[in-house]
């Protein structure tokens, strides 16, 4: 990567040489964001191919405002499935608790498969000019963003840290802290379900959940969560016995069980819980997504938070007249959203797994909630799908 030929930063991100760390969602996302303000991006990224496991994700309203403005409304619709309603199932019956419909959400709230959203935002990048480097290996980062990369090192005007929960450039910026077990590892897997509702179905049990929900060309998304005391390594590339799942869900309904006899192959991980970091921006390097603030996978955003990030970071960057003052803009505006958010998915993590009058009660609930005000389940996340970043 070529330095920047201007004296001084440039006071917006036309002509601005952005460097950003990591090829993910987030990473891609904020290359976009600033190739389309004039900004010269290379993203590093240390896999040798833009390659994602097979896995599901929802990207929902809040993001996909951000997605859209970026131009890729028409590639959403046609990558993803979208999604008619979210129902809450006990996982011992088979019963539908409650019904709360998706089909009203605009835009449209959809099912996507990590490698084919990985595909647009690369193809989208690729238009803007945007530079990729594979099989970067980051030595060292400093808070003045530069960096080293092999035997060179690298000067941007600008570098991003967007390197997920093992984030090189947040230990750079932050005092390194470990993260604590959570008490629950989770499973992830995908099957064959050409015939299954085009709804996201979250099977709750004691102590236990599972949610399903449909993927484009006839797949199923499976992510099954448990507590216990035995720990696993944190990262999606762990793989575990499909057995393992099944035993978990032993005592479940049928039609579960019989989801989970699909599964051939399923990977393991322990979720830990991270602080958010106390400094998202130091000298003219900057954080976002996992890197800034893991969350737990109970509210569906660690994607859509990662969106949000890039979108505002590269406004802010282009609205201040200075980088300093853009980077303060951009932890100010994200950093209490955040929060709210990874303490709305810890809840969650809770109420999945309720057990005993608890149990009864909150199910009761949601039905009543279901029948009677089928709209206040949607109502008490409008802070988080109603929320609008371009605006």
């Amino acid at each position: 990567m070529k330095k920047s030929t201007a004296t001084t930063d440039p006071q917006n991100n036309a002509g601005r040489d952005v460097a950003i760390i990591g090829g993910g969602i987030g990473g891609l996302t904020a290359a976009l964001a600033f190739a389309r303000q004039g900004a010269k991006v290379t993203v590093f990224e240390q896999a040798t191919a833009l390659t994602e496991i097979g896995a599901g994700l929802q990207i929902t309203p809040n993001a996909a405002r951000a997605l859209n403005k970026l131009g890729l409304r028409d590639a959403l619709a046609a990558s993803g499935k979208e999604a008619a309603a979210v129902i809450p199932m006990d996982a011992y019956s088979g019963k539908q608790i409650a019904r709360f419909d998706l089909t009203r959400q605009n835009p449209s709230y959809r099912f996507f498969h990590r490698a084919a959203l990985i595909d647009l935002l690369a193809r989208a990048c690729e238009a803007q000019s945007v530079t990729l480097v594979l099989d970067a290996k980051i030595a060292s980062v400093s808070p003045d963003g530069s960096f080293q990369c092999g035997s060179k090192t690298f000067r941007p005007d600008l570098t991003i840290g967007a390197d997920g929960v093992r984030s090189i450039v947040r230990d750079a910026l932050n005092r390194p802290r470990a993260p604590f077990f959570t008490g629950q590892v989770a499973w992830r897997a995908m099957i064959n379900a050409p015939d299954a509702p085009p709804a996201a179905r979250i099977w709750m049990a004691k102590g236990r959940h599972v949610v399903t929900y449909p993927l484009p060309n006839g797949r199923l998304n499976i992510v099954a969560v448990q507590e216990r005391s035995q720990w696993a390594d944190e990262g999606w590339h762990h793989p575990d016995d499909p057995g393992n799942l099944r035993a978990a869900f032993a005592d479940s309904c049928w039609e579960l069980k019989g989801i989970l006899a699909e599964v051939t192959e399923v990977n393991l991980w322990g979720l830990f819980r991270h602080p958010v970091a106390e400094n998202w921006h130091l000298g003219s390097t900057a954080l976002l997504g996992d890197a800034a603030h893991p969350t737990l996978p109970f509210l569906a955003q660690g994607a859509n938070l990662a969106i949000e990030d890039a979108y505002v970071l590269a406004r802010c960057c282009q609205e201040n007249s200075s980088l300093q003052g853009g980077l303060r803009d951009y932890q100010n505006a994200r950093r209490a959203r955040v929060v709210r958010a990874i303490a709305a998915a810890n809840r969650n993590a809770t109420n999945y797994h309720l057990s005993g009058m608890k149990r009864v009660i909150a199910h009761t609930g949601l039905r009543g909630m279901g029948k009677l005000a089928p709209d206040a389940f949607l109502n008490r996340l409008s802070w988080l799908y109603d929320h609008d970043v371009t605006a």
